[in-house]
């Protein structure tokens, strides 16, 4: 396997300390029960819409990665679920055909508590496996396992939070803490460098295939917003008629503004007084940074402003020298929270994906894995657009300068806002 999924230095050291593997790999596979656990087992089973899938199908898909990938790799392995792969296959062509994606909703068997029974049988042979000799292709698997799991588990909160947004009782994932209470920095302009400069994985850690080969782009003088925009500052762009004005839209975003009647956020109320949470519907905070908005609300808004959105290179060359700290999901808060204070720019990292004016698209002399895994994201490469940074429902050590999430434009129920940036 290339070194294009980038093996870890806990990978790379997997047989001189296999309990330290072994532990990360039980780690990041409890953290999604942990998510898991507050929820009854009827909410594990309803899909809300076909972009959606139940926490029970992300729980049985995410450990059939394991098997078909890890545990398959022995030729006498036999699957422990013969027909399951039919069911949590997710889009591996070259592996088999699958269920439906629309219809996952429908599967009401098996059942939560043998999807689980599932996860505890595999993880029991992927940490004896562990416990012998790795070598370098079963390190990349595993280390690409585990943050195809990290993806996985910021899903099933978005997914969730979707599902319980349809019920007229609106019904809290949990409890959430209030968070911290302050007022954002005023929005300014802070200048980004230009010129030549490289982007990409620098090769350090893993990343995932889409962010390599690291190449050179050349930066035009440009400006970038010192922080994500706010509740505040959308809803300005509301009352001034931003969802009526044909002007401010791509063509396609605008025909979705008059067939959905898109007039404010998801999740948000028509006057963004409330917000529905995973701690259910609460008071909208002003300075905090909108979120659920496509990217065409997003461009929308920026030309709105006078400015525009970052391309993702912009975006990456200022994070790149900055700390990779922010409201990750480990903060428990599980909502964006309002920029600190400071003179630099803020939030790069954390609270809210931010939409980028880049279209999702193969980095120069790109080359996708070979056999089923080059399915993984170079087949995504149409008609979606990159965000950037990460959220609140993102682990925080899933997440580096170079990654590179992507959507359609028009989807809504990501974590996703928008940071303004101007040319110079």
């Amino acid at each position: 396997m290339p070194e294009s999924i980038a093996v870890s230095q806990a990978a790379r050291d997997a047989e001189a300390a296999p309990e330290r593997w072994v532990q990360q790999y039980r780690s990041v596979r409890a953290a999604s029960c942990a998510l898991a656990a507050n929820l009854a087992p009827e909410d594990t089973v309803v899909q809300s819409m076909p972009d959606a899938s139940p926490t029970k199908w992300h729980l049985a898909h995410t450990t059939w990665f394991f098997e078909q990938f890890v545990l398959a790799r022995a030729p006498d392995y036999r699957p422990l679920q013969p027909g399951w792969a039919f069911l949590f296959n997710s889009y591996y062509q070259t592996v088999g055909p699958m269920h439906a994606r629309p219809q996952r909703g429908l599967l009401s068997r098996p059942t939560l508590a043998e999807i689980l029974d599932y996860r505890a049988r595999v993880d029991a042979q992927v940490c004896e496996r562990l416990l012998h000799p790795v070598d370098a292709d079963l390190a990349a698997l595993i280390t690409l396992g585990l943050n195809h799991e990290q993806q996985h588990q910021e899903l099933l909160l978005t997914d969730i939070k979707h599902l319980f947004s349809l019920n007229p009782l609106e019904p809290a994932y949990r409890a959430l803490s209030p968070g911290v209470r302050q007022t954002a920095p005023p929005l300014r302009f802070v200048a980004g460098a230009e010129g030549i400069h490289d982007i990409g994985h620098a090769g350090v850690g893993f990343a995932f295939d889409c962010e390599t080969p690291r190449h050179r782009v050349l930066l035009q003088p440009h400006a970038i917003a010192n922080r994500a925009v706010t509740n505040a500052e959308f809803a300005d762009f509301i009352r001034a008629g931003g969802y009526r004005t044909p002007g401010l839209w791509m063509a396609e975003g605008w025909e979705r503004v008059q067939r959905e009647g898109w007039r404010h956020p998801l999740y948000a109320s028509e006057d963004m007084a409330s917000e529905f949470t995973l701690g259910g519907r609460v008071a909208t905070e002003p300075d905090a940074p909108v979120c659920h908005v496509s990217f065409f609300e997003a461009d929308a808004f920026a030309r709105w402003a006078g400015a525009r959105l970052p391309t993702e290179a912009e975006w990456e060359v200022m994070a790149a020298s900055r700390p990779q700290q922010g409201n990750f999901v480990e903060s428990g808060l599980l909502r964006p929270q309002p920029a600190p204070s400071g003179d630099d720019v803020q939030q790069l990292f954390g609270d809210v994906w931010e939409w980028t004016a880049s279209p999702y698209v193969a980095y120069p002399g790109y080359r996708p894995l070979p056999g089923a895994l080059g399915e993984y994201n170079g087949k995504f490469m149409c008609g979606q657009y990159v965000l950037r940074g990460g959220s609140c429902v993102t682990p925080a050590d899933h997440m580096r300068a170079s990654y590179r999430n992507f959507f359609a434009p028009a989807v809504r129920w990501q974590f996703a806002g928008l940071r303004l940036a101007k040319d110079r």
